[in-house]
This record gives structure tokens, sequence and C-alpha cells, in this order.
């Protein structure tokens, strides 16, 4: 018999050799809490734990790996690209839409992978699924 997860979706472990840049990181540009310190510095957003653990060497991601943050409008996601462009963020992208709604890519400062989209204009075909 096959069982599935019922459980929801409790947290993101990262690793990362400097949880302290990392953290502000995600604190200034994303409003996450921190709410505990130690060897590794747990994060809360929403409901949502982010927990930096800290490693004496970088980790490897495959270049595709990524995380995303939804945003309620494109004018929203126009003014955080902005934002993370004026603070020296690692920009991937420019703002783009790609038929799904509208995003950018950038990096955190361990070169995670994030992305920051708006599916208020998405088009047509999408519109029935999200």
């Amino acid at each position: 018999m096959k069982t599935q997860c019922t459980g929801t979706l409790n947290h993101l472990s990262l690793p990362t050799t400097n949880p302290a840049a990392t953290a502000a990181f995600f604190q200034q540009h994303f409003g996450c809490e921190i709410v505990a310190v130690g060897q590794s510095i747990l994060l809360q957003r929403d409901g949502f734990d982010i927990v930096l653990d800290h490693v004496q060497e970088p980790a490897s991601w495959p270049s595709n790996f990524h995380f995303g943050f939804e945003m309620a409008t494109l004018l929203e996601v126009q003014d955080l690209y902005e934002t993370f462009r004026q603070a020296g963020v690692k920009m991937e992208t420019e703002v783009f839409n790609n038929t799904r709604g509208s995003r950018f890519f950038c990096r955190t400062p361990e070169g995670v992978l994030i992305e920051v989209n708006t599916r208020e204009d998405k088009e047509g075909g999408w519109r029935q699924l999200f």
C-alpha cells in the first residue's frame, strides 16, 4: 500500500559558510525574522522556516536549483528588482514575462538562485491553472 505525505511543507534548510550574511540578506530583502541564533540560524516568514546551517565548505548547487517568492503585482516585482539592483544584489536577469507571469532571478550572498515573480500578468492558458 502506498502512503502519501499529508503534512505541510515545514522548512527549507540551506547550508551556508556565512549564516550571518545570509540571514541579513533574507531579513533585509524578504522580511524574514531571525528567531534563533547558534551554530545555525532560524528564520521565519509567514509561518515558514528557513534554517541556515553553518558548513565549512560552500555547497554546490545545480545551476537551475532555486526557490521562489511570489508578489501580488507586477509593480511590486519591478520595485523589488530596482531595490535589489541598487543594494548590489547579484542579479541574474532583468524582469521578464514568460507567459506564466513576470519574474526576475537573483542570488543570495552564497549563490543560491532566487526567483521573484507575480502571476498578475499571466497569459490566457495559465489563467485556469492558477
